[in-house]
């Protein structure tokens, strides 16, 4: 079929009457289908059920260094889960604290400990007159929720296929003393998938920031969370070229287990500079005694290393590139060559990018709810949840079974046509209105 904006209103309006009945049939079918958020099946949570076996009463719970994990100590973490998540991470392990199981959980540490009592010796940020932050586009909604919660501006730039804009960026980050910090998801980012390029990650090293306290917020959530295993994206090390760069203690690196292992049941890390874990130390100290030490003992002596970690990834893969494949499948078959669509193709990570036309995520998104498929809700990727286009949805195809998931994708793709052609056809008849006006004052004239 050819663009839908290339049809004649006759055409359009046929094609209307179809699309309503086709739609009519989806809704009589009764889904109940959830692919708002990215988390993993039952298939993939039963992958990392070894992991309450490696551990019993019966188990010797001390470190290779005699540290007993039931007891009290050990602030930034026993030395194998920092081994290990560090070589996830790609930092040596004297460079990170291991946290509980969340690592969003830091960055709000990082956030509220910023806003209070300032980084590194630098003014508390509550005590500013105007705080901002940079907001990777479409991007991270928990990400923008920190910030906003906490009164900052939040800054948008677009995302690129190679990363954000660094033209932008550069521009800001270098005249404008208030902006503090950027959240970067760097590989396969949310929602799109796509991964930053070498140059846009020496781009980001090399930055020279007008504010002395400004820090990039790296949430590596996806390092080795890959699809194939021959067609994997790359991403170079942030921390080792801001050093190179002569900006050591411009970046913090965050990570977890969360889709590793159990979401909510994993371990968390932050990794930086020995100068930012210091500063960090200092507040964690009055915080925690330290963190759950029997969980990173579980960790270690079920992953072993990092070679544990990616062959037990490579099931992951095995679980969710079918589900991928088909709902891009679905996309190009119902929507390839229409002009109403366009969406990414990611190698790992956990979305999948979906752009409509402007104005028609969010009638997309309810038409799909009113059919009984819930999406992520349209204007999420944006911060306060506000696209200032309409067009972006979040495609979250983990959860759901293979098969729920080609018929979500199915209903997704005659939700978007449906409102496409909708939208052409009111664009007609405002044309044809605009033009009837004008007639009219041509008249008077």
């Amino acid at each position: 079929m050819k663009p839908y904006a290339e049809l004649s209103k006759t055409e359009l309006e046929e094609l209307l009457v179809q699309l309503k009945a086709e739609y009519k049939k989806m809704q009589a079918k009764d889904l109940r289908l959830d692919m708002s958020r990215g988390k993993p099946s039952l298939e993939q949570l039963d992958l990392s059920m070894g992991l309450m076996d490696v551990l019993n009463s019966d188990s010797d719970l001390r470190c290779e260094d005699g540290t007993d994990c039931r007891n009290y100590g050990v602030l930034d973490g026993i030395k194998e889960a920092k081994e290990l998540m560090g070589d996830m991470m790609e930092v040596p392990y004297d460079h990170l604290i291991i946290y509980g199981n969340s690592s969003l959980n830091i960055m709000y540490d990082t956030i509220s400990r910023s806003y209070t009592h300032g980084v590194m010796g630098n003014t508390p940020w509550c005590k500013l007159d105007k705080v901002k932050f940079i907001c990777v586009v479409p991007g991270y909604d928990r990400h923008f929720g920190v910030t906003e919660y906490f009164g900052i501006e939040n800054v948008c730039v677009p995302m690129l296929e190679t990363g954000p804009d660094m033209d932008l960026v550069e521009k800001l980050v270098s005249t404008d003393e208030s902006i503090k910090g950027i959240w970067c998801v760097p590989k396969y980012s949310n929602p799109t998938g796509n991964s930053y390029s070498d140059e846009t990650v020496r781009r980001f090293a090399r930055l020279k920031p007008a504010a002395k306290d400004f820090r990039i917020y790296w949430d590596n959530a996806y390092t080795i969370h890959h699809l194939y295993d021959l067609d994997q994206d790359h991403l170079i090390e942030i921390l080792a070229e801001c050093k190179r760069a002569g900006n050591p203690d411009m970046v913090y690196k965050f990570a977890s287990t969360s889709k590793v292992s159990f979401p909510g049941s994993g371990i968390a890390a932050i990794a930086s500079s020995l100068n930012n874990l210091e500063d960090i130390k200092k507040q964690l100290k009055n915080q925690t005694i330290g963190h759950d030490k029997v969980n990173q003992l579980r960790h270690v002596r079920y992953f072993k290393n990092i070679h544990g970690m990616v062959e037990h990834m490579k099931k992951h893969a095995d679980s969710l590139r079918p589900k991928f494949e088909a709902v891009e499948s679905i996309l190009e078959k119902e929507l390839g060559g229409l002009g109403i669509a366009k969406w990414t193709n990611p190698k790992g990570g956990y979305f999948i990018s979906f752009d409509t036309m402007d104005g028609c995520a969010k009638d997309v998104v309810d038409a799909c709810k009113k059919a009984g498929v819930v999406m992520t809700p349209a204007g999420a990727t944006y911060p306060g949840g506000k696209d200032p286009h309409d067009r972006n949805i979040r495609i979250a195809p983990s959860f759901p079974p293979a098969e729920d998931m080609k018929t979500a994708a199915q209903l997704l793709a005659l939700c978007t046509k449906l409102v496409s052609v909708k939208k052409l056809l009111a664009e007609i008849s405002e044309g044809k209105q605009e033009k009837e006006v004008k007639k009219e004052e041509n008249k008077k004239a």
